[in-house]
């Protein structure tokens, strides 16, 4: 499968604005500023399909992106950034453990962190989040582009052990380079293979 069509559904704030749950969901969990958006138009070929910022904090919304009318990407609230609101910290969690517990079409969360970081209190919440609710713990280290490739490793082992993922998928991508797109796609073909979906995408030819 090529990827032929994206197109941008929504930005929610409560289930009752989701799009039905006809299709797959694959979600995408991150501190503001980690690089979500990007990814998420490094994985689709697209240059300024996702919403990307420059200002941390501003993504307080869930966005849903439908590919080829066969699966969606769902974009969730950055946390973490120091200037917001304690009640819009709350509000945004809020909608993230709505969404991860009510959601039955989801069938992954994927947690993206800063390489160049130690993961902070709020990331090893979200990652706990994501295993309580029954998903793998799939981390997506960004920006390795950031670092010389001893570094890359160094840290790679620090988010390993803060987050005590050891036993979990660690992949290390940057969104400017593209390194590591292809792997991520293999990771998402075989979550729909793993949960009996026809869907396996094609490498697509950088633009």
């Amino acid at each position: 499968m090529k990827i032929k069509s994206t197109e941008f559904l929504i930005s929610a704030v409560k289930p009752e604005q989701y799009p039905p749950e006809t299709l797959p969901e694959i979600a995408f969990a991150g501190r503001s500023n980690v690089g979500k958006s990007s990814m998420i138009n490094m994985l689709l070929n697209r240059r300024n399909f996702a919403r990307t910022s420059s200002t941390p904090g501003k993504t307080q919304t869930l966005n849903f992106y439908e590919i080829n009318e066969a699966f969606r990407f769902v974009d969730l609230p950055g946390y973490g950034y120091a200037r917001v609101s304690k009640d819009q910290h709350r509000s945004w969690g809020g909608m993230i453990r709505t969404y991860l517990s009510k959601r039955e079409n989801l069938l992954e969360v994927i947690q993206l962190v800063d390489i160049r970081h130690r993961p902070t209190a709020q990331d090893k919440e979200m990652y706990q989040w994501i295993l309580d609710e029954g998903f793998n713990g799939i981390v997506i280290a960004t920006k390795i582009d950031k670092l010389s490739k001893n570094q890359i490793q160094k840290q790679l082992r620090i988010i390993q052990d803060e987050l005590g993922a050891k036993a979990g998928i660690l992949i290390p991508i940057s969104a400017q380079n593209r390194d590591g797109k292809y792997v991520v796609w293999e990771l998402i073909d075989s979550i729909f293979k793993t949960n009996d979906y026809d869907i396996k995408l094609e490498r697509q030819h950088d633009s």
